[in-house]
């Protein structure tokens, strides 16, 4: 155990998650309502589309209304996923209003890979090579490794911690290749597979190889472990995670169509404040920004807490 942080770094990932996975059209105008409603909780960080192929994912084809529609606050770092040039080139479009990281995006397990991308694990690195050149040659500095599956998957099982040395050492070699320099690791639960024992197991893992790297957790609820994989991951020192508002989102490639979404922000900064760590969120405001969320989508979501309300809410009534 490492000693807890005193802040954590929050990355929202309700809109792009949550919308890409809807079944029903979302207005475009009630998209950029979440997302300006989000920038005002004291998130910092807000993942607001998805520039990716419009017919596999149909949800984000008004990505780029999107971001011309809403109000950036400052302060704000407002992020576009993209994983091609062509995706790349409409999140640069737009590198005036949104953050553009580079990124090489693996995945520890191969059965995954296939049914994701339909690509072979090695088809899949050569595809990364050309991407994070790709990246860099367009001004984009590519400064981050993301291993998807990390903790295990639907289509081929347990992932052991090996398997993702070996994907990082893979992504490693990419950007050497390519020059270059990683500065975080994502481990990324896409499945629900983590457990607080697995969480430690991988992490220690990749701390013994990598002692002085930076990494983040992207965790999933579909099993309801994210909260306790999330306190895992505290006590492992971990400062950022991946969360959505609501609950909203899941991998629309996992096979469980109805599987909850990522671990819900609420519930992740109440976490935190029990635990005396700062997020800088203001929660009660955020519950209510999940309460619209759950508007939006037309059903409930999730999270418990944009039910039950705040801890500290009750703590003002009973005083």
């Amino acid at each position: 155990m490492t000693d807890l942080p005193n802040h954590v770094e929050i990355h929202e990932e309700g809109p792009r998650e949550g919308f890409q996975i809807e079944p029903g059209p979302i207005p475009t105008a009630n998209k950029i309502k979440l997302i300006e409603a989000l920038a005002e909780t004291g998130l910092h960080h807000i993942q607001a589309c998805s520039f990716v192929n419009t017919r596999l994912v149909p949800g984000w084809a008004d990505a780029e209304a999107v971001v011309e529609g809403f109000k950036a606050r400052p302060g704000v770092e407002y992020t576009g996923l993209f994983f091609n040039g062509n995706g790349l080139d409409r999140a640069l479009a737009f590198k005036d209003k949104l953050a553009i990281h580079g990124s090489i995006s693996l995945t520890a397990s191969e059965g995954f890979t296939r049914k994701n991308l339909n690509r072979s694990h090695s088809e899949n690195l050569e595809a990364m090579r050309k991407h994070s050149s790709l990246q860099q040659s367009k001004g984009v500095p590519v400064t981050r490794i993301g291993v998807m599956a990390a903790f295990g998957c639907n289509y081929q099982g347990d992932i052991s911690p090996a398997q993702v040395i070996s994907t990082l050492e893979d992504g490693l070699a990419i950007a050497a290749e390519t020059g270059a320099t990683i500065s975080l690791f994502s481990l990324a639960d896409t499945m629900g597979w983590a457990t607080p024992a697995r969480i430690e197991r991988v992490i220690g893992e990749v701390r013994t190889r990598w002692p002085d790297m930076n990494l983040s957790l992207h965790l999933h609820d579909t099993r309801g472990m994210a909260v306790a994989n999330a306190h895992a991951g505290l006590k492992m020192g971990v400062t950022r995670y991946d969360s959505t508002v609501g609950g909203l989102g899941g991998c629309p490639f996992a096979g469980q169509p109805k599987a909850a979404g990522n671990i819900c922000t609420e519930e992740l900064v109440l976490l935190c404040e029990e635990m005396g760590i700062d997020t800088g969120v203001d929660l009660d405001a955020l519950i209510e920004v999940g309460r619209l969320a759950e508007e939006i989508v037309g059903h409930q979501l999730p999270s418990e807490l944009i039910h039950a309300g705040s801890l500290a809410a009750f703590r003002r009534k009973a005083a």
